[in-house]
């Protein structure tokens, strides 16, 4: 069967889930959201979770955030990318 475009990729706009990873004592629960807002994103603020790496050493910090576009979904993982403490995006 032949896909479509609306069966590819993420439909805009919408509403996603970002996490991010990285030391436990980096303050990340309150960074994560702050980031995003000031990249001009919209952040949902009752979804933001952490979780602990099993040895405490790390935390992932998930958040979902409305993306209107491709754009701002890229914006988001650039804007979190970019802080010193952030190790990794999903």
């Amino acid at each position: 069967m032949k896909k479509t475009s609306d069966d590819q990729g993420f439909q805009f706009p919408g509403v996603f889930e970002i996490s991010a990873m990285g030391p436990a004592d980096a303050g990340l629960e309150a960074a994560v959201p702050t980031l995003l807002v000031e990249a001009g994103l919209t952040v949902v603020a009752e979804t933001v979770r952490t979780r602990p790496s099993s040895a405490g050493r790390y935390i992932s910090v998930a958040v979902s955030f409305r993306a209107e576009s491709r754009a701002d979904y890229e914006a988001a993982h650039n804007a979190l990318r970019a802080h010193p403490e952030i190790k990794w995006t999903l």
